[in-house]
């Protein structure tokens, strides 16, 4: 049996229709917070269970019986997302869960200013003590980012951002189907795995990209970090943010590999796309 935990949100729900596509729906067993939320896959005959990393007795029960756990990624800034993490290694490994999968992401180091990528990187090494085979899903960063990180470029005529590098934009659509195939892969896959775009432009590259769609020219700006602190001071999201164009300008998510492709047999989603909606 496979367990998908976060089922309800936007990359595992996807990850869990491309599996009712490839595996009977008594195979799957979905785990949130709020089973009224994944309605729609208990119509579909899936197994819906109570869970939440916050609340460590809820998670053995809800692992129980699981041949694969997919465990997401804690995406709340304020949380400390490493225990909540480490809670829900302990509960699959005490729960029998023979083969842990995480979503992880490329730049998972212990020196990436971008925090979620240190919080990635210590959770791999949870995983890696934890004695159980174990996947870490590298995902590329998410394409529908853009809609925030370029900044209103179609209002302003100016894509201005406070530190520019490559970034291996990856629609978050081919990450979920890429899951899939991999945990219907038995066992194929093990350890870190790498899935993004097979191109990383920049910034300033997607400034061309975007004046072929406006019919424009688009400018790209490199800004100050306290001018661009400045201009956002009611953005309680801000100095979190400043962390990824960090660590894109160190090179942090500028590495590229054709496993995606491969993975969804078709050419994977790319940054243009996203910048015109198509992502």
């Amino acid at each position: 049996m496979i367990i998908v935990t976060g089922a309800t949100g936007a990359l595992n729900g996807a990850t869990v229709d491309h599996l009712l596509e490839r595996l009977p729906a008594s195979d799957i067993t979905v785990v949130t917070r709020d089973p009224a939320k994944a309605e729609r896959f208990a119509q579909r005959g899936v197994e819906v269970r109570r869970g939440d990393y916050a609340e460590p007795g809820s998670l053995p029960a809800a692992f129980a019986g699981a041949d694969q756990l997919l465990l997401v990624s804690s995406n709340d800034p304020t949380a400390d997302a490493t225990t909540l993490h480490r809670t829900a290694v302990e509960a699959a490994v005490e729960a029998g869960v023979k083969r842990i999968l995480y979503t992880s992401h490329q730049a998972a180091a212990p020196d990436n200013p971008f925090a979620p990528g240190r919080t990635h990187f210590a959770t791999e090494q949870l995983l890696a003590a934890s004695g159980t085979p174990w996947v870490s899903l590298r995902n590329g960063f998410y394409a529908h980012s853009l809609q925030w990180l370029a900044g209103p470029w179609q209002e302003t005529g100016v894509i201005a951002v406070p530190g520019d590098g490559p970034v291996s934009w990856t629609a978050r659509e081919d990450a979920a189907e890429a899951a899939a195939v991999i945990l219907s892969s038995e066992g194929a896959y093990e350890g870190p795995v790498t899935i993004t775009a097979p191109a990383a432009p920049t910034f300033a590259e997607l400034a061309d990209v975007a004046s072929e769609r406006a019919g424009r020219t688009i400018r790209f700006q490199l800004m100050d970090e306290a001018d661009w602190i400045a201009a956002r001071q009611s953005d309680p999201r801000a100095q979190f943010l400043l962390g990824f164009y960090r660590a894109a300008r160190g090179g942090f998510f500028a590495g590229v590999d054709p496993l995606l492709g491969e993975l969804l047999g078709r050419q994977p989603r790319t940054a243009s796309e996203a910048l015109r909606g198509g992502s």
